[in-house]
């Protein structure tokens, strides 16, 4: 990114060409403060027990109030949740990339990301509030599409914070810890909204006030870099931009991007018609479904937490990164293609620990691998922002395109092994796309 705007005349630099002659900020090379570490986590564990109760389990049941109601038709309820999702999808991509740039601009005297970190938090509680007040479907849209956006405002400037603070050497073991504190989240919040089952504020505000809790101290504890002088003024081409990386110009940031794109793509397009399998392939009674789906999470979880720790220490030690990623994807295609082959509760018992395994290396390494190929510390935010896209787009497109695939795709509206093989193939693929990868080890 360094080097000068060659060829232009002077004065008529533009604000991204300046950019790239400046770069305020190095790479850490300290170890983290303890309590940033501490902090980084508990607040992220928080969070997602805030965020992903209501993303699991409370949009299901808003919309069956709402059909209780006679609000929406009794048919009309999984039409409620596609509209629903997709627009809080569309504002969480968004927002992901905007806010990521806005803070690595920000000239605050309290620093480039306090401010958005815990504002974020606070606009997400408010639409939260309002979604679980809602007296039909457009507020209930409208409250989630807000708690997304207020969600990755928070969510874009807290991860860039791993890149301000986080050393190469220390990144391995600090992405992994936070990836547990991710899925353990994702547990809590599930059982949060299973115990408030019928009070549909306190299931989706409670967690909510006590993650601004958990972003206040977060950010007092943070370290935050302030930038020494304003930023040149943004062009309309700049911002533009805030949603691209030039591929040509970062290939290595292109690869990870295009990996973590396709394992993403395997594993929602499993986790999407994950209901629907263990109904029609496994052949798992429908009342006792919800139940085999919460034991396998809690299996899955359990072999990820513990994989991931070992991973990402390994992997600091040892000085390399992509052998673990792409081993990991590897397996992970490979348990893919094994869910085909599965008849009973006992094997996909098997199957989820073994997949959990898998994403477990993978989490515990791929985003300290993704740091470090970030193009410009200046950047950070914006980069990881645009690096997000690639985990939004496949929740959007895995479940249309495997609709299509499994339930047009065969007689018998089961065409489950098609759809998993192809879904392994792009998994494989993204194992591949992490070799040629030239600035990490």
């Amino acid at each position: 990114m360094s080097g000068s705007a060659a060829g232009m005349p002077s004065g008529m630099t533009t604000a991204s060409a300046i950019a790239r002659e400046h770069h305020w900020f190095t790479e850490p090379t300290e170890p983290a403060k303890k309590s940033y570490v501490a902090w980084l986590l508990i607040a992220q564990l928080v969070f997602f027990i805030a965020l992903l109760g209501p993303a699991i389990v409370g949009i299901g049941i808003k919309i069956q109030s709402l059909v209780a109601a006679g609000v929406i038709p009794e048919n009309g309820a999984t039409g409620a949740a596609a509209i629903l999702g997709g627009v809080g999808a569309l504002f969480a991509t968004i927002a992901n990339v905007v806010f990521g740039r806005v803070s690595d601009r920000t000239t605050s005297r309290w620093g480039r990301r306090r401010i958005w970190i815990v504002l974020g938090t606070v606009i997400m509680t408010v639409a939260f509030l309002i979604m679980a007040l809602a007296p039909s479907l457009l507020v209930a849209t409208i409250g989630w599409a807000f708690a997304q956006l207020g969600a990755n405002m928070t969510l874009a400037p807290f991860i860039a914070t791993i890149a301000d603070q986080v050393p190469k050497f220390q990144r391995g073991t600090i992405t992994a810890a936070l990836g547990i504190a991710q899925n353990v989240g994702i547990l809590g919040g599930t059982y949060v909204a299973q115990f408030f089952v019928n009070d549909l504020v306190i299931m989706f505000v409670a967690p909510s006030v006590l993650a601004i809790v958990a972003m206040v101290v977060f950010a007092i504890v943070l370290p935050d870099q302030v930038l020494p002088t304003k930023p040149p003024r943004a062009s309309l081409r700049d911002w533009w931009e805030t949603f691209w990386v030039s591929p040509v110009q970062h290939p290595d940031y292109a690869l990870a991007w295009w990996s973590r794109f396709l394992i993403t793509f395997a594993s929602f397009g499993f986790t999407a018609f994950r209901y629907f399998y263990l109904l029609n392939h496994v052949g798992v009674a429908e009342p006792d479904i919800p139940a085999v789906i919460s034991t396998s999470v809690l299996i899955y979880t359990v072999g990820l937490v513990v994989v991931s720790i070992i991973a990402g220490r390994l992997s600091d030690r040892l000085g390399r990164r992509k052998v673990f990623v792409w081993a990991s994807t590897v397996m992970f295609a490979a348990g893919t293609v094994g869910l085909i082959f599965v008849q009973d509760i006992t094997a996909f018992y098997v199957l989820e620990a073994f997949l959990g395994i898998a994403y477990g290396m993978y989490v515990g390494v791929d985003l300290a691998l993704v740091v470090d190929v970030l193009p410009n510390p200046d950047d950070s935010g914006k980069d990881l922002g645009v690096f997000n896209i690639a985990n939004a787009l496949p929740q959007t497109f895995a479940p249309l395109i495997g609709g299509l695939i499994v339930y047009i795709g065969s007689e018998n509206g089961n065409n489950y092994g098609l759809w998993f093989s192809i879904c392994g193939v792009l998994a494989l693929i993204g194992a591949v796309v992490i070799f040629p990868i030239k600035s990490v080890k």
